[in-house]
């Protein structure tokens, strides 16, 4: 075993490939909403820990095995996930992911002698304890006259006699959330079943790989503002590093309290349309991160599965990006005063409910931008 980190020692380093001619050479072309993300290179980076004390023997002889089988198989149903993304040095040709036989995930198998209580805690934990748990994505390669760039890997980490982290990291023009998560319960489901897809095939959805959102005007502009040009094989994706001064902590809001929180406004607001959960969690939130900052305009920014609320909606099981941005601006002095939570709230209640139900929301037509 080599040691790649003070606290981490690799098992095994391997690719991961798909069976032997499931799948055959394709291609899945970039959309407006894939291309997007090239303004935000930070790759997407997941972190899921399993409170499962087994021994390194158990985890060797058992877990991994299982792991390496069933991801195989789940790989022959998302080949994206497997594949490169492609990016050419011209405004004119749309970037797009690639699979050719042969392509293969990094996966790396470790064990960490952090202690895995102080790592799943609520308590502050120092940001860069968590880095090494993160896979890399590979290096960018020259082919031809465009460039490569490895999209997904995966990191199996135990903690012995404790439990098991896996992290995974994708580039954001691979997918969003929803795709991931699908990806996620393909492999669940295929893993628990010994490795054979027959469960997933029957209960399961396959992924759509048709190109639904056909705006090609938007996305050549987006291309085009992309610079895919200065695009070579000096360029590399941003990565973790540490130390840093900055900690992570885990809040957790009761229902008790979410339901308090949902009362207080519908009572303040009684003619806001939009008080859910998220609402309230997100207003709560801001009001409390603001009181530390100086008087500014600060903004709170998230995005919205667009899948189900376009015009016309498409599958949920569409793979790829499919996300619109929702942001509320507010100055910090008001969202530090005593009605700063109630505000927060009403901003964003009002943001959203224009994204999800009104014409100019995110329900409009998008090709009218074509004309």
């Amino acid at each position: 075993m080599d040691s790649l980190h003070h606290d981490l020692t690799v098992v095994e380093q391997i690719e991961v490939s798909p069976p032997h001619a499931t799948i055959g050479c394709k291609s899945l072309p970039l959309t407006f909403s894939d291309i997007a993300w090239f303004a935000f290179p930070d790759p997407v980076h997941t972190l899921f820990f399993y409170d499962h004390p087994i021994t390194q023997t158990i985890f060797i002889e058992t877990i991994v095995p299982t792991l390496k089988q069933s991801l195989s198989i789940t790989l022959q149903h998302f080949f994206p996930f497997v594949g490169k993304l492609a990016i050419f040095p011209t405004s004119t040709r749309i970037p797009e992911i690639r699979y050719v036989e042969g392509d293969s995930v990094a996966v790396t198998f470790a064990e960490s002698d952090l202690d895995f209580n102080y790592i799943t805690g609520n308590h502050p934990r120092e940001c860069h304890k968590f880095y090494h748990l993160i896979p890399l994505l590979g290096s960018t390669t020259k082919v031809s006259d465009y460039i490569t760039i490895p999209v997904f890997a995966v990191q199996v980490t135990l903690f012995p006699n404790h439990g098991i982290f896996i992290g995974m990291t994708n580039h954001h023009n691979l997918c969003d959330a929803s795709t991931r998560f699908c990806f996620l319960k393909a492999w669940t489901s295929i893993a628990q079943s010994g490795g054979s897809d027959e469960p997933f095939l029957a209960n399961g959805t396959l992924p759509i790989y048709d190109r639904l959102l056909k705006y090609p005007k938007i996305d050549e502009s987006f291309v085009k503002n992309a610079n895919v040009e200065t695009f070579d094989e000096e360029y590399k994706l941003p990565r973790l590093s540490g130390p840093t001064n900055e900690v992570r902590a885990t809040f957790i809001l009761t229902r008790t309290k979410i339901n308090g929180l949902k009362k207080l406004v519908s009572t303040q607001l009684p003619t806001l349309a939009y008080v859910s959960s998220f609402t309230v969690a997100c207003a709560y939130i801001w009001s409390c991160a603001t009181k530390v900052e100086k008087d500014e305009l600060a903004a709170f920014i998230f995005v919205i599965d667009g899948r189900s609320r376009l015009d016309p909606p498409i599958p949920a099981a569409y793979l790829g990006n499919c996300v619109m941005p929702c942001f509320t601006l507010a100055r910090t002095t008001i969202l530090k005063s005593k009605e700063g939570f109630v505000t927060a709230a009403k901003l964003i209640g009002q943001n959203l409910h224009k994204m999800l139900s009104d014409k100019d929301g995110i329900v409009k037509d998008i090709g009218s931008f074509e004309e």
